[in-house]
């Protein structure tokens, strides 16, 4: 059973009680002040009866039997005597006849009675009381009053019928209403498993429930679904560019591996092939030759390997980083990690200019930071720089702003769009102008934003093509009394 029918049940149940209860008190409260009323305007009649006696007989006077037949009140008068019965004319007239007690039953009643009789079917209700001399306080007679109740029954009937019928078109009604209440109501429920439903049988995560009404528990459901569904297709548009990262970047690990593999199992088989053939079958290749050759190779093979093993280290770097492995941090004083970073940039392989500006402003600045990873990440730059600058210079200075140091690196090397710059720090991104011409992996730079993520820095880029590129790293500094 659904939701909308059980509520509509309950509802319909607890409306049925109600008017149960409530139908019986009224019909109990009608019916139990009908009689009453009845009862006390017959006590008032019979205590306007004037009772004659003598010895032979007792009679109400005239006037009390003409007011009790006015008031259509039937009396009739047993005497215990001589067995008389003196009944009233509009008794006589329909020939009505009330039983007539034993003188035991009257002896033993104590109190004036109310009872039921039905007469010829009609019902009647009859006062009873019994008739003492006054003199001499003897039983002398039975006196019974009755009232014809037949329309009051019949009211009373008719008050049923009409509850009964009320009753029942009320709860067919309410259950009517009830369940279109139900149905409406529960509409936007239907919203949800509907859009659910589309979600489960498709991938669409844009899908939301249009709700218009108050913000009632159905409200607060859907805004909530709706929230559910938001955070939902935000997180799997995250897996998605997890997964084609990943994918990505398994494609472009495997293209990056398979050139240095192809030429060291090139070189292999060259030399495999120069020592494992005959003196004779070489052809004209001396000793000499192939000696030089074989050197050749081996450089080659040694080449390709150092390129492979740092291929390795950037992306087991960056696997680090994919764990969410972190690294401690300690207070770094910036000038002598930059002045011997810049020192060892005078060795690297390189055919542009070297400048170093004032790092004199460093002293005293200190960075929560690691040495080791620091001094990666300005080596990465600065590679970059002389790798893409084939002429001109490269300079590394620093700047101080706002409780940061900025540490810039800057050549006047290829440049790159502007378009470009969001997509730098992406993993095996190479510039189109540089794919095929600078060697490298692509890894470098994924590595340094890395580095400064972790150390809760920033990196500026301003680029334009063919003039070159300056990079701003930003770290937030501490300042300590200056060196000695």
């Amino acid at each position: 059973m659904s939701i909308r029918l059980r509520l509509t049940a309950w509802y319909t149940g607890i409306l049925f009680v109600t008017l149960l209860i409530f139908s019986s008190a009224v019909y109990g409260f009608v019916h139990l002040y009908t009689y009453e009323e009845l009862k006390q305007r017959i006590v008032q009649e019979v205590n306007k009866i004037g009772v004659t006696s003598d010895a032979v007989s007792l009679l109400p006077d005239r006037s009390s039997t003409i007011n009790m037949e006015a008031a259509d009140l039937y009396v009739q008068l047993y005497t215990f005597y001589n067995g008389a019965v003196w009944r009233s004319g509009n008794m006589e007239f329909s020939g009505l006849r009330f039983e007539n007690p034993t003188v035991e039953r009257a002896l033993n009643t104590t109190k004036n009675e109310f009872k039921r009789f039905t007469v010829k079917g009609n019902s009647f209700l009859i006062f009873e009381a019994p008739v003492f001399e006054e003199r001499t306080g003897k039983l002398y007679g039975w006196l019974q009053v009755g009232a014809n109740t037949r329309t009051i029954e019949q009211t009373l009937d008719r008050l049923q019928s009409i509850l009964i019928m009320g009753s029942a078109a009320t709860l067919v009604i309410a259950s009517t209403l009830g369940l279109f209440l139900a149905r409406k109501s529960m509409k936007p429920i239907g919203k949800v498993t509907e859009a659910a439903e589309q979600i489960q049988k498709g991938t669409d995560l844009s899908v939301r429930i249009e709700y218009d009404g108050p913000e009632d528990e159905i409200g607060q459901l859907i805004g909530t679904f709706n929230g559910m569904l938001e955070r939902t297709e935000s997180f799997y548009k995250e897996l998605e560019d997890a997964y084609a990262a990943q994918r990505r970047f398994v494609s472009d690990a495997s293209h990056e591996l398979r050139t240095p593999l192809t030429t060291i199992r090139g070189n292999v088989d060259l030399l495999h092939k120069m020592w494992t053939e005959a003196p004779g079958e070489r052809a004209n290749m001396d000793e000499e030759t192939i000696k030089q050759i074989s050197v050749e190779a081996v450089g080659d093979i040694s080449d390709e390997a150092k390129r492979m093993s740092r291929l390795v280290n950037d992306m087991l770097s960056l696997a680090r980083a994919d764990t969410g492995q972190t690294f401690e941090l300690d207070p770094v004083p910036l000038q002598p990690l930059v002045e011997e970073v810049a020192r060892r940039a005078h060795f690297l392989d390189k055919t542009a200019e070297w400048h170093v500006g004032e790092l004199s402003v460093l002293n005293g600045v200190y960075v929560e930071g690691n040495k080791d990873y620091l001094q990666q990440m300005l080596f990465i730059f600065i590679e970059n720089a002389f790798k893409y600058t084939p002429e001109g210079e490269v300079s590394l200075d620093v700047v101080l702003y706002k409780g940061q140091v900025g540490l810039r690196i800057s050549d006047t090397g290829i440049g790159m769009d502007k378009d470009e710059v969001p997509f730098i720090f992406e993993r095996f991104y190479r510039a189109d102008q540089s794919r095929g011409i600078t060697s490298g992996t692509g890894l470098g730079l994924s590595i340094a934003k890395w580095i400064i993520d972790e150390h809760k820095g920033s990196v500026e880029v301003v680029t334009r093509r063919g003039e070159g590129s300056t990079f701003i790293v930003w770290l937030p500094v501490v300042f300590a009394p200056p060196l000695e």
